[in-house]
């Protein structure tokens, strides 16, 4: 490193000072952040209430050292730059970067700059060093406003609920909503009841031998509803009807329907897809997202391979949209191309924002297959085929109708039979969605028809389905809580709180602390776990970010009434202490052992507490066991562990004695 630098430019990340280094000549010297530079201290609450919530930022300890370093660097160089992401977070932390850096003395008449962009590549960062611009106080006042009403809720709240409950419990702003989602939906789940239902299908012939299928969807002029035959004796009385019927083709409709291809990648959507097709979590697909577009090595020096992953706009370049187009011409023909461009459905994203896709489409997934880590190059595809597929024409599927009539002397049947086949595939070349293809055979007008067989099928109607991470952050979108930027961090969360566990399904189910605290929560403060009022305050900041609204009012508006809500609740709630007995006695003071409550479940404690201390495990608090022999002692039997961090293995009842484990679920031979 020279002694003197002509430019410092500042970024989050040093994979994103590398790879902006790779484009920028020896007039420049690109140095990392290593993220926020200044936060909220931990140790307490670090807002001055009685002066305008004024924030107290600290330096990050573990990034005093690296912020040693830039100031020296900073003396060293004739222009500051201030490179970091386009979001509320990337200001913020370019804000307190100025802050800090214009507060050493030495720096004082330092030119300090700012500029942004949206992709990591040579012209991107060429053309924003062109047009440097201030530092955008809108956004850093949202993301402080955030800050600060995440600290009020997490720093004041929790210590009621360890003085009210137990200690170890924590509340958080949005996170609290998000299990309110989940634990609603768990209840309906528990409340549901069954109700059974049947369908009649009749095989039919043709008067070619052709065999296909129908289902029952009227009785003379009454349409059946899903639940209309209500049990088997319904069903067969009139399939008992069926079996004398004529069978008789009364209406042939056919049709092209057509599918639109799906707009680009927005960051849910994104995590949504992700969480479907590669079973990646809302987090792992952040943290690969983050290194695609900071930049990936495959064999030509490092480059920002997708645009910025946090952002709510389906907006696209012109420049991206010609690239499309060539390389849809050239890979498949003319005919395969349609030029859209998306409109965002909220209508606080901003249009100056672009969609994620590639930042050079003809960067094909396969020529970085081999070349880059596999879940990388997956999460590229994905992106890749979102993007191309959203320039491509529709598909087009010629729709079959057969409408038939089964005539009795008493009543006349309905049955309904319908094909689907693929006559055009457009977007569906590059972008695969799930599609049944079924074939129906020719068949005429008036045809009479053989009945081959009629089925008659039972089934039971379903509870709603738990959250996937998929459905839960579509959910949140759907509802106006979070931000593109947070999603990740709400399930992350709540999986460390140990509120939430994921079934065999990978489904979110709500843990026994996750009930006590969304309970609390919602009778003593339903306006923190209410979602209409979560998504309200996400509309104050972003209307902060917009300039349409003041941070400090926004601020004052929220914490009055939660304040006073919660002194009144601190009174009128008697602390709750939740036990449950035991016939089980204290192995220290032979008093009787009781079921208590702690932040990773229940436990057995000695009802002598606090005179005695006794505590002891209890194993279905960690193991919940099977019915599968264990397959490698054959004595013992599979049981449901987790480890530390939640994650559900399986391992033998008998163990330290018997040592099998496995990520696995086993088989039940016994069963064979």
């Amino acid at each position: 490193m020279a002694s003197k630098i002509k430019n410092l430019v500042i970024v989050e990340s040093p994979t994103k000072a590398k790879t902006i280094s790779h484009f920028l000549d020896n007039n420049y010297y690109v140095e990392a952040s290593y993220g926020h530079i200044r936060d909220l201290p931990k140790s307490k609450l670090g807002i001055d209430i009685e002066n305008n919530f004024e924030p107290h930022y600290i330096v990050i300890r573990k990034n005093q050292k690296q912020l040693t370093k830039l100031k020296k660097l900073s003396a060293q160089s004739k222009e500051i730059i201030l490179a970091t992401d386009e979001d509320r977070e990337g200001e913020a932390i370019a804000w307190h970067l100025k802050e800090v850096l214009l507060n050493n003395g030495d720096l004082k008449d330092k030119v300090i700059k700012r500029i942004a962009f949206h992709e990591i590549t040579e012209s991107a960062i060429k053309n924003a060093l062109l047009h440097p611009r201030d530092i955008n106080m809108n956004l850093v006042y949202a993301q402080q406003a955030r800050r600060i009403l995440d600290r009020l809720v997490g720093y004041l709240l929790s210590p009621f609920l360890w003085k009210k409950m137990f200690h170890g419990l924590s509340a958080g702003r949005v996170q609290s909503a998000a299990l309110r989602l989940i634990v609603d939906r768990e209840n309906e789940r528990k409340q549901f009841q069954p109700q059974e239902y049947w369908t009649i299908i009749a095989e039919l012939l043709t008067k070619n031998k052709e065999k296909f299928q129908a289902e029952l969807y009227k009785i003379n002029d009454k349409i059946l509803e899903k639940l209309a035959i209500k049990n088997k004796e319904t069903a067969e009385k009139i399939k008992s009807q069926l079996e004398k019927a004529e069978y008789q083709i009364i209406n042939i409709t056919e049709k092209i329907t057509r599918r639109k291809p799906l707009p680009p990648f927005i960051t849910s959507t994104l995590q949504q897809e992700a969480f479907k097709r590669l079973r990646f979590s809302s987090k792992q697909t952040m943290l690969l997202a983050q290194k695609l577009y900071e930049g990936v090595d495959f064999g030509k020096g490092p480059f920002g391979l997708i645009t910025y992953m946090r952002t709510d706009s389906v907006n696209l370049s012109e420049e991206s949209l010609n690239k499309a187009r060539q390389v849809i011409t050239n890979l498949f023909s003319e005919k395969y191309y349609e030029r859209h461009q998306y409109k965002n459905k909220s209508r606080l994203a901003q249009e100056a924002h672009e969609a994620i896709r590639p930042t050079d489409p003809q960067i094909l997934p396969e020529d970085l297959k081999g070349k880059i880590d596999n879940k990388l190059y997956k999460l590229y595809k994905l992106i890749w085929q979102r993007f191309i597929a959203s320039q491509m024409k529709e598909a087009e599927i010629k729709k079959l109708v057969i409408d038939i009539k089964a005539k009795t002397d008493k009543d006349n049947y309905f049955f309904k039979a319908i094909g689907n086949q693929l006559s055009f595939d457009g977007f569906l070349k590059v972008y695969p969605i799930s599609f049944e293809e079924v074939v129906l055979p020719k068949v005429s007008l008036n045809e009479i028809l053989n009945l081959e067989n009629i089925n008659t099928l039972q089934h039971f109607t379903e509870p709603p389905a738990r959250y996937s991470e998929a459905s839960l952050i579509k959910t949140l979108e759907e509802y106006g809580i979070g931000r593109p930027s947070t999603y990740a961090t709400i399930i992350s969360i709540l999986k460390q709180r140990r509120y939430v566990e994921l079934d065999e399904n990978k489904k979110f189910a709500p843990t026994e602390i996750g009930f006590l605290v969304n309970d609390i929560l919602t009778k003593h403060f339903p306006q923190i776990v209410d979602v209409g009022f979560t998504a309200k305050i996400e509309e104050d900041l972003d209307e902060i970010a917009e300039g349409k609204k003041n941070w400090l009012s926004v601020t004052k508006e929220f914490y009055g009434p939660f304040k006073e809500n919660l002194d009144k609740k601190y009174v009128e709630v008697e602390k709750n202490i939740i036990t449950e007995k035991t016939n089980e006695k204290c192995e220290l003071c032979g008093a009787d052992l009781v079921i208590k409550y702690g932040r990773y479940g229940k436990f057995l404690a000695c009802s002598n507490f606090p005179k005695c201390k006794f505590t002891k495990s209890l194993n279905n608090n960690q193991n919940n066991q099977t019915q599968i022999p264990c397959p490698k002692c054959k004595e013992g039997f599979v049981v449901i562990r987790r480890t530390k961090k939640g994650k559900i293995f399986y391992g033998c009842s008998r163990y330290p004695e018997c040592d099998f484990v496995s990520w696995k679920k086993p088989e039940n031979n016994s069963e064979k």
